[in-house]
């Protein structure tokens, strides 16, 4: 027993570092499909990247905390949930969204004395597509796979 436990402990710490480099990876291949599609210059690079990242883990922080435990609690809880219940999730599911809605707003805020409003617009496009090149590589991965 003793045996096992180190090495489930190596697998447990290489299976996270695979996991974080593969999250770097993926950070990597957005901020250079980003840059190109906005076609940033140097300076508005500069200023841009430290406002986007800082969105970025805000709005990752509400889907992530926020969200997924109110879709975990009404999945645990969905068949024995009462309305009192229900519409305490809705509050929160709703501030959860008035939130991701702010944060949006401040960011095209923040941006617009930085970038040309084109610009700010041709963001939320590269993000979309970026999104899609990367579903769709991973479908081609899973074929090939299979």
């Amino acid at each position: 027993m003793k045996k096992i436990i180190p090495i489930i402990l190596l697998l447990f710490s290489l299976n996270i570092t695979a996991q974080h480099k593969n999250r770097e990876h993926f950070k990597a291949l957005k901020v250079s499909f980003i840059t190109e599609k906005l076609d940033l210059s140097e300076k508005e690079a500069q200023k841009f990247w430290p406002i986007y990242n800082a969105f970025e883990k805000e709005t990752s922080e509400i889907k992530f905390n926020e969200f997924k435990a109110i879709k975990k609690e009404i999945k645990d809880n969905l068949d024995s949930l009462t309305d009192e219940k229900a519409n305490e999730l809705l509050k929160r599911l709703n501030n959860a969204e008035v939130k991701m809605h702010k944060a949006k707003i401040d960011f095209i805020k923040n941006l617009s004395g930085i970038l040309p409003p084109k610009k700010i617009i041709l963001i939320k496009i590269a993000e979309d597509d970026f999104k899609k090149k990367m579903f769709e590589e991973y479908k081609k991965r899973k074929r090939e796979k299979n």
